[in-house]
């Protein structure tokens, strides 16, 4: 691809709400990248923040840039240094660029990298007709995975570290916030051979869904306390390993008390405003095991993940609920907003 090349491109343009759907040039892949034709992209809950312009999005995301991180497509293009990709070959991508010589890149840690730049973060991105990307990070697709499907990969990652951070053979689950990283999370869960599945949520639509993705028990904190059922589910112990995905302060202060002693809580979820507990009684009486997670470990989690989909030990279909042209962004977004759907996945080779 030429210099000069103008293509279609999704774009957060200012900083406030929205987004414009604009030409923009094509990008010019360097020495050690690789150009993809995008073939598809989904929208994540990030993606919301960042077009809704929140205090996160405010501080974090840089202006003008093609945002959207999750995609999958066909190198189009090669950098001259590039020897781990092909032409035609089809691929997704890990969305942190990490600089690879800090103390946590070269203990095995990349996936907290101080240096991080976020593909369609703070570098352009994927909801376009192309996107550039590192050729260390790109992940190649098994041809039997469809575009739907493997575009999903990068938040199935968060679910994977979130549940194969700890054992969980045999042991209760309970996943706090069952939006699409929930949902993926209970059928990891249970295809890594937990126990009972516990799904908490306020949403009725995803309630329903989770039952779909294999959750035992669904339970709707608006209308009752899922500490308590919880607890009566588990003869008064508690779960062994809880899973918070909501960023909800008063969900994340009640995730402690529906641990176990000496149980393993998973923080995903990202709270808006500090959150108040009770730190001797909740924590520290109690022995947990208390891990912050973000993104995907580089790469244990993607020769994971790709485990268990490439070898269809999980299915993802159901989650993916809608599907959109680019044109289209605003409809998707509002019914991502809404929260009355699974995923959303963009066509970029398609017309409305």
């Amino acid at each position: 691809m030429s210099q000069g090349k103008t293509m279609i491109g999704l774009v957060k343009e200012t900083r406030g709400p929205g987004a414009v759907l604009k030409e923009v040039p094509v990008p010019v892949c360097g020495v050690n990248e690789v150009l993809v034709r995008v073939k598809t992209s989904s929208i994540c809950g990030t993606d919301v923040h960042i077009y809704k312009w929140d205090d996160w999005a405010s501080r974090t995301v840089r202006t003008p840039n093609v945002f959207g991180h999750e995609f999958a497509g066909i190198v189009e293009a090669i950098g001259s240094e590039v020897t781990n990709v092909k032409v035609g070959d089809y691929v997704s991508g890990e969305g942190h660029v990490v600089c690879g010589i800090c103390k946590a890149c070269r203990t095995g840690n990349a996936h907290v990298c101080k240096n991080t730049l976020s593909f369609g973060i703070t570098i352009p991105g994927c909801f376009a007709e192309y996107a550039v990307i590192r050729a260390s990070n790109v992940i190649h697709n098994d041809a039997s995975v469809p575009p739907e499907i493997a575009c999903l990969q990068d938040p199935l990652g968060n679910a994977v570290q979130t549940v194969l951070s700890g054992d969980v053979v045999g042991k209760s689950v309970v996943v706090v916030g069952v939006g699409p990283i929930g949902q993926m999370a209970i059928a990891v869960a249970k295809a890594c051979g937990s126990g009972r599945v516990f799904a908490v949520d306020i949403n009725p639509y995803r309630l329903k869904m989770a039952e779909a993705m294999g959750a035992d028990i669904v339970i709707d904190s608006s209308k009752q306390s899922f500490v308590d059922v919880i607890r009566e589910a588990t003869g008064g112990e508690g779960a062994e390993v809880v899973l918070e995905m909501s960023g909800h302060p008063v969900a994340i202060r009640d995730a402690l008390k529906a641990a176990a002693q000496a149980g393993r809580v998973s923080l995903l979820g990202i709270p808006t405003q500090e959150v108040p507990f009770d730190l001797a009684q909740d924590i520290i009486f109690k022995g947990l095991n208390i891990q912050g997670i973000t993104g995907r470990r580089m790469y244990d989690t993607w020769y994971q993940l790709k485990g268990l989909l490439d070898r269809k030990r999980i299915d993802l279909t159901p989650l993916v609920t809608h599907h959109f042209t680019l044109d289209r962004f605003e409809e998707a977004f509002d019914l991502m907003a809404s929260g009355n759907c699974g995923k959303i996945v963009f066509w970029h080779d398609r017309v409305s």
